[in-house]
């Protein structure tokens, strides 16, 4: 059993700080002083005035000093939104049921679910005895009659730490021991330790700097874990640990040598296997090994090869296989065990099919059901082993969301899956794959006056500058006007082939509530039409991810979606390239912008292989140590690199200190470059959380008041602060 399913006019003179009680008080912006330093690579040696303000340890007292100036300044310059922004959160956190709980899953004889009480930042980890022959669906927590066994109180475990992360959650086979991961600082550099479910005691087996994959073996004594590189934070090797015996002594089962794979272990659903995987950009590979085996002696379903791409499940005597060998979208194939690493013997379960992009799957004894992409949605089809039954689940709606939920065990014909749209929150559904049949288990709640039919969801196409049709999802009010007048709040991310889809958001209701019409862009380098659609947005191909996201904006506008000068975008990491590229290519189509943890000085951290992530990351952006033309296709649309001066729109942007996925100094020297070079006078303020990493804060409160500076900043820039 798991929980868990990459990047004002501002006075000041160039080239120095502000003064000690100007930055104390946020009276000006901090000014960081240039120091050039030499960025030396093969096809040219570039100078980064900024690079100083680098600290890998997080310990220089003049960074220091500069982040909190930074963070000084954001709360002089937005300080006549502080009304506003509190007005926000609680208007955020008044829809949210605060004593929530999770739809239970049934694992080995017992009941799993997540639970909030009333006034709790963090959740509550519990499970109940299941009774022989119950209903597989129960409708809630509540409804299991049995005492709750409480895991993990995460919020007692929280305490005293300004960050707190249960990552993972594993349960031995026997049922006694809980194996979890937690990271107090916000780097994911996680923790390992073991409870005892009977008495709550934690054991004094700890392990330090792992990923969050843990396989138990069938001894209940011993289980697998991956011990990360303590520098670049990647998954190296996987050891096996012995309940009781020292850490030092662990035994060494498999070491990556590869450092673009990452590397993970689990416990197949069939519990008989564990595996471990190794997966990059373009290619994967399986090792596996009887859970029962003492011995656990592993062997390779099938050797890696570059731009092959597989995933196992067991099932019976046979593997199924996730494959886009000979198909660019992939297809399921299966094979028996004893030949799984000869192809001649693999046949097909689905058929690859050009129109549909097959993204995962779910073995039952008697069916499949598969995640598949067409028409830029994510549906599920259900398909019987005999034949029998072969179709899509059905859909009210034009533009929406299906998503495989929890479920371990083969023997049932209930598949669990979630709903979703734009309009309609998060529904856990129970669906009889033999009948179709549907039992609702849960809608999350949503509080006040939320009415769906207030809403309107649609998915319209874009025309690309180069003839490609780009997805755009958009949500409105009914009654909002659309001739041209409304505010625009557009979101994209267009990177590793992950997908945007048009969920419920409960937060975005406060702009769309006070009349902003909300787009996603399903720009190229996602994966919402296929593979092909990730293709065209990586590597030598990325500029199509600006392109497409500047040409939405431009359709939505002609189309009178929205007002021109009342344009406002947002992304993340990734998502925080294409924030920080179009502000350079296009910044005149933009009011203000929001990048949250940017990933913009793409050229520097990749050349660097000791920065998290870089290794792993060469199939998707370039290596630009080893290819001219990736160097300088980087380069052409890098935002630090291309930072210039002319106008740009007002900007907020926001990093964690202990981020591992964008170091913070990326988004800091780029705030630092653009208020040296810009001419305009619009504000750019910067948030830097001093306490949390790449995900921000972790309460699930707290978390939400960051969200309520993000829409405070952006109603102030639409001049509807009041």
């Amino acid at each position: 059993m798991s929980t868990s399913p990459h990047r004002p006019v501002e006075a000041g003179v160039a080239g120095t700080t502000a003064p000690p009680r100007a930055a104390a008080t946020g009276l000006a912006p901090p000014r960081a002083p240039r120091r050039p330093h030499p960025v030396v690579s093969p096809h040219g040696t570039r100078i980064d005035p900024w690079y100083w303000l680098r600290d890998d340890e997080r310990e220089d007292p003049e960074v220091l000093a500069h982040l909190r100036a930074e963070n000084a300044w954001r709360d002089h310059a937005l300080a006549h939104l502080a009304g506003l922004e509190q007005a926000l959160f609680e208007e955020i956190v008044g829809r949210i049921k605060q004593d929530d709980a999770s739809v239970p899953v049934r694992h080995n004889g017992w009941w799993y679910y997540a639970r909030y009480e009333a006034g709790h930042e963090y959740p509550l980890y519990a499970r109940k005895p299941a009774t022989p022959g119950e209903s597989p669906s129960p409708p809630s927590h509540a409804a299991i009659a049995t005492p709750e066994q409480l895991m993990i109180d995460a919020n007692r475990r929280a305490a005293g730490h300004d960050f707190h992360q249960v990552a993972s959650m594993e349960v031995s086979p026997d049922n006694r021991l809980l194996a979890f991961t937690e990271d107090t600082v916000g780097r994911r550099e996680y923790v390992l330790r073991v409870l005892e479910l009977g008495s709550g005691a934690v054991l004094p087996d700890e392990i330090a700097n792992v990923e969050p994959d843990i396989a138990w073996s069938d001894d209940n004594r011993s289980f697998l874990y991956v011990e990360k590189d303590p520098q670049t934070l990647l998954g190296v090797r996987v050891r096996r640990h012995v309940l009781g015996t020292p850490t030092a002594g662990d035994v060494l089962v498999y070491e990556q040598e590869d450092e673009s794979f990452y590397l993970g272990v689990e416990r197949s659903k069939s519990d008989r296997h564990i595996y471990i995987v190794s997966q990059s950009t373009v290619s994967s590979e399986y090792l596996w090994a009887e859970a029962a085996d003492p011995a656990l002696r592993f062997q390779v379903a099938l050797p890696r090869e570059r731009d092959h791409e597989y995933q196992l499940e067991h099932l019976g005597e046979r593997f199924v296989i996730r494959t886009n060998w000979q198909a660019t979208n992939f297809r399921i194939m299966e094979a028996p065990v004893a030949t799984v690493g000869d192809r001649s013997t693999w046949r097909d379960v689905i058929p690859h099919r050009p129109e549909a992009f097959v993204s995962g799957f779910e073995v039952f004894d008697r069916f499949i059901a598969v995640s598949e992409r067409s028409g830029a949605l994510r549906k599920l089809r259900v398909r019987a082993w005999d034949g029998s039954v072969d179709r899509l689940i059905d859909a009210d709606e034009s533009a929406y969301t299906m998503a495989l939920g929890a479920g371990d065990e083969t023997g049932t014909d209930l598949l669990r899956f979630v709903y979703t749209s734009m309009t309609t929150p998060g529904t856990t559904w129970d669906y009889d794959m033999r009948t179709g049949e549907r039992t609702l288990l849960k809608r999350e709640p949503v509080l006040g006056d939320f009415d769906p039919a207030r809403y309107r969801t649609t998915l319209e196409w874009a025309p690309a500058r180069d003839g490609a049709r780009i997805p755009v999802s958009l949500l409105w009010r009914a009654d909002t006007p659309l001739d041209g007048t409304a505010p625009l709040y557009q979101y994209g991310y267009g990177a590793y082939g992950a997908s945007q889809d048009p969920t419920f958001r409960s937060t975005v209701l406060s702009l769309v509530d006070r009349g902003f019409v909300y787009a996603i862009a399903h720009v190229r380098g996602g994966q919402e039409l296929g593979r092909p659609w990730y293709d065209a947005g990586r590597l030598l191909d990325k500029q199509h991810t600006f392109d497409d996201f500047v040409d939405v904006t431009r359709f939505l506008v002609r189309g009178r979606w929205a007002a021109q000068e009342r344009v406002f975008a947002m992304g993340g990491s990734a998502g925080g390239l294409l924030v920080g590229a179009i502000a350079n290519q296009a910044p005149g189509d933009y009011r203000a912008l929001v990048a949250h943890v940017p990933f913009v000085d793409i050229v520097t951290t990749m050349l660097d292989e000791s920065i998290p992530l870089t290794t792993n990351e060469y199939d998707e952006w370039g290596n630009p140590a080893e290819s001219r033309e990736a160097y300088e296709r980087m380069l052409a649309y890098s935002p630090y690199d291309n930072v210039a001066a002319q106008d740009y729109p007002a900007m907020l942007v926001t990093t964690g200190l202990w981020d591992s996925q964008v170091q913070y100094w990326e988004p800091v020297k780029w705030v630092a470059k653009l208020r040296e070079t810009r001419t305009d006078t619009r504000p750019l303020v910067m948030r830097i959380n001093l306490e949390a990493g790449h995900g921000g804060k972790s309460g699930r409160f707290e978390r939400y008041r960051e969200i309520a500076e993000e829409y405070a900043f952006v109603l102030d820039q639409a001049g509807l602060a009041g």
